[in-house]
Formats: structure tokens, C-alpha cells, sequence
């Protein structure tokens, strides 16, 4: 089958057209639905009976999964998708037990982030298939996630400046704003100028739709004049965009930057990721409110990116003369 040129967020042999969605199969088109929900629905009863197998069935959920999520977990769900379609290639839905979850999970013991992230996802696809009646039951259920260590690194102030020292000049502005701001690195990139006035940097976070503008400061404003300086396209909407097109870097982009500033600069162990973990860190350390910077309506929340906050300064008694 050659692959879509168009319409790519639909299933395998669906198309949109004259007003509705159809399933195109050995040269017969049979119409599904004039919404894509229903369209799925029935999709799901024609393309995906028992035998059709995992991959058919992890495509068809797929379209559904993603139809609310937000860009970064989609992106998730999307490299979740193409590892079960390989892992699970040689089964049928109804073939797949809790002991072949629970050996996927296995597999990924060494990584349990990256392995819980399959688990929800196939717990998802599994979900939708008992829904549809295309499974009786779900084999996920039952299997306890991966418990994932807390990563407790905290950039040094030499490390941060190292690493700043060994990076582009694109990268450093970027390392600025992430430190004076709190903000996740997409939040970061996505900057636009309009956000930005005498009062401070507005943002409204792509993860939880949460809203915070970050007072304006020497240091903020020398950083965004420091990103503004670079090369840029005059009518470009964006703090940080490539030099052509005038669109914002892309997060994969950034992180190749940063690596090979870490590199460089001979520390090890660092994380992109680590920019919020210091930012917020040095707030609280500074007496301000890490609550109020990252956004967060729990402060629990913001404990997690908290470094060092469990460390307590004990001074040991005299000893005496002996």
C-alpha cells in the first residue's frame, strides 16, 4: 500500500469526500459516517474484526487516542504506537494476555518511564477495542506500572554557567529564559512577542492550561534583548525562530543544541529538563514562591521539581579537649 499523501490522521483505507467518510477496500467504497466519530465506530466493525490483528487495531485506536491530547503527548502516543505495532505484529487482539503485558513491561525494566508510557498507551488502545466489542476483555488491567525513581540532579551554578559558556549563541538566550521564567522548555520556544510587555512575560502553558505572567527584571529583559538580537525574520510572531519561515525552533532542535553544549562543556548528567528543576530550586532557596512560577495549583506538584529540599543542614557538636 503506498502511503497517504493526504488526509494523514485517517485510518488505513478511510477517505473524506462528497461530504462524508468512506471505507475503501479492493476497489468497493462503502460509506461510513458524515462525522469522523461515527466514521470510526464503523470503521472499527468493518476493518477490524478479531483477526485483523494488533496493528490494525492499534491504527484505528490511534485516531482515536489522540483526537483531545495535547501536542507533546501526542508525539508520546505516536512513538508508543510504532513499538506495539512491532512488539504485538504477530497477534490477534484476542490472543493478547496479562502475562504478554506483563513481559512487555519486563522488557522495559531498565527504562520505566519510557515502559510505563507503553503500558497506559496499550491499556488505551485495549480500552477502546472492549468498547467496540472487538476484545471481551482488557489485559492490561492488573498490571502495576514501573515505580520510577525521582531524578534529584541539581545543575550547580558552575555547571549552569559552564555549559552556558560551551554553548550557541541561539542556545543561550534560551537557557536565559528558561531559568528566570520556570517555564518547560516548549512553553519557552513558544514565546511570542506579543507576550511580552513592560509588566513581564505572559504564558499559558501547553500541558496545563495554566496562565502566569513572570514580572519583568533586569535579567528578563537583558535576555529577551539578548534573543531579539539574533538573526531573525523581520515579521516573525516568535521570541525564538529559525532564521527562515519565521517559525519557532522545534523542541528536538533545542535539545541537539543543548547536548552538544553539555558535551562540551564536560558535565556530566545534565538534562534540558533540568533548566525548570534549577529555576525553581533557586527560587525557593532565594525566598520567593516556587508555586506561584511554575504555574502549578499544588504546591505538591511543584515539590517534584525541587532539588535539595530534603537536605538538612546539621552542625555537629564541639568535642572536647582530649
Amino acid at each position: 500500500m503506498r502511503p497517504r499523501k493526504t488526509q494523514r490522521n485517517l485510518p488505513p483505507c478511510v477517505y473524506q469526500k462528497h461530504g462524508a467518510y468512506w471505507y475503501v477496500k479492493n476497489g468497493k467504497w462503502t460509506r461510513l459516517a458524515p462525522d469522523l466519530p461515527n466514521a470510526l465506530l464503523r470503521y472499527a466493525v468493518l476493518a477490524v474484526p478479531k483477526d485483523s490483528g494488533m496493528a490494525s487495531l492499534i491504527e484505528t485506536a490511534h485516531i482515536e487516542i489522540v483526537r483531545n491530547v495535547k501536542p507533546n503527548t501526542a508525539s508520546q502516543y505516536d512513538q508508543c504506537r510504532r513499538v506495539l505495532k512491532e512488539i504485538l505484529a504477530d497477534f490477534n487482539p484476542e490472543q493478547v494476555r496479562g502475562s504478554d503485558v506483563a513481559q512487555i513491561k519486563a522488557a522495559y525494566a531498565d527504562r520505566p518511564n519510557m515502559g510505563n508510557r507503553i503500558l497506559s498507551y496499550l491499556r488505551l488502545v485495549f480500552s477502546y477495542a472492549v468498547e467496540r466489542g472487538v476484545v471481551d476483555t482488557n489485559p492490561c488491567i492488573g498490571i502495576k506500572r514501573h515505580t520510577e525513581a525521582k531524578r534529584r540532579r541539581y545543575l550547580s551554578d558552575d555547571e549552569f554557567q559552564a555549559i552556558y559558556n560551551a554553548g550557541s549563541d541561539s542556545l543561550k538566550p534560551i537557557m536565559m529564559m528558561a531559568f528566570l521564567t520556570g517555564q518547560r522548555i516548549g512553553d519557552i520556544l513558544k514565546i511570542r512577542l506579543a507576550d511580552i510587555s513592560a509588566e513581564g512575560v505572559y504564558f499559558e502553558q501547553e500541558k496545563t492550561g495554566g496562565r502566569v505572567l513572570v514580572a519583568m527584571s533586569q535579567d528578563l529583559d537583558r535576555a529577551i534583548k539578548a534573543a531579539r538580537s539574533l538573526p531573525r525574520p523581520v515579521r516573525t510572531l516568535y521570541l525564538f525562530s529559525v532564521k527562515r519561515g519565521g517559525r519557532p525552533y522545534n523542541y528536538h532542535t533545542v535539545k541537539d543544541m543543548w547536548n552538544a553544549a553539555v558535551e562540551k562543556s564536560g558535565v556530566k548528567d545534565a538534562h534540558l529538563h533540568d533548566l525548570r528543576a534549577k529555576s525553581l530550586t533557586d527560587a525557593k532557596k532565594q525566598g520567593l514562591d516556587p508555586v506561584a512560577l511554575a504555574g502549578h495549583a499544588d504546591a505538591r506538584m511543584t515539590a517534584r521539581y525541587i532539588r535539595q529540599h530534603d537536605t538538612v543542614v546539621a552542625v555537629p557538636p564541639k568535642m572536647g579537649e582530649f
